[in-house]
């Protein structure tokens, strides 16, 4: 059986990876809150990723997949921001999962095929006006992600989810009514916007070892809007 570590999962994507993996593993969820009742096993550890010691001792000897789950959508426009701002979107999104990662990573290497998935933004490789701040700290995330996958190789996999608007709690607020939805959906090719399941599908596809040829890639889960001009 495999073990996983989910930072961040007690809801939205991270609970739905959490149900897909249970099935091959256990699963542990390090996040400040506990998961809602659920009709799979999963080991909660309390966990605050921007400023707890990382839990070493309420893990196993080791760990066959890691993902890091905490981000922030914060879209303003530049003149609006002030470099707190910044600082916070790249605490939340990179410093504190580097700072994780680096703690896990000795669990992760006693592992005979490890994984790690990270979790990006189509605004990252997109322009797009008002996403200035997160898409400075999703490039970040895709960067070191393909810089380490190097590193890192042959022993370790490392890949990113790029996503578009998914609908979870963080995006809550611009999917608010029936019109948010709609012209949310209408900018997709698909003409949807994300659900947690279409995420969770591909961060479970990268953490499982049956797809260990792919290494130092961004998958981009948004509706075609990175790629497609329809």
């Amino acid at each position: 059986m495999k073990n996983y570590l989910l930072i961040g999962g007690s809801y939205g994507i991270g609970l739905e990876l959490a149900a897909r993996l249970s099935k091959s593993g256990t699963v542990y969820i390090a996040s400040r809150t506990a998961p809602s009742s659920t009709d799979f096993p999963v080991v909660h550890i309390p966990f605050d990723a921007l400023s707890d010691e990382f839990p070493a001792d309420r893990l196993p000897e080791s760990l066959d997949g890691f993902a890091y789950l905490p981000g922030s959508i914060n879209l303003k426009p530049f003149r609006s921001l002030k470099v707190s701002h910044f600082e916070e979107d790249l605490s939340i999104n990179f410093i504190s999962m580097v700072r994780t990662l680096q703690s896990a990573l000795t669990l992760l290497l006693k592992s005979p095929s490890p994984s790690i998935v990270l979790f990006s933004s189509v605004a990252a490789g997109t322009g797009m006006p008002f996403h200035t701040s997160i898409a400075a700290a999703k490039g970040a995330v895709e960067g070191f992600a393909r810089a380490l996958a190097a590193e890192l190789a042959p022993k370790c996999r490392v890949n990113v989810v790029a996503q578009s608007l998914t609908d979870t709690p963080l995006a809550e607020k611009f999917l608010s009514n029936d019109a948010k939805r709609t012209n949310a959906a209408e900018r997709h090719p698909l003409k949807r916007i994300g659900s947690v399941s279409d995420v969770a599908n591909a961060a479970a596809f990268l953490l499982n070892e049956d797809n260990g040829w792919i290494t130092g890639q961004v998958l981009h889960v948004d509706g075609g809007m990175s790629t497609l001009s329809v």
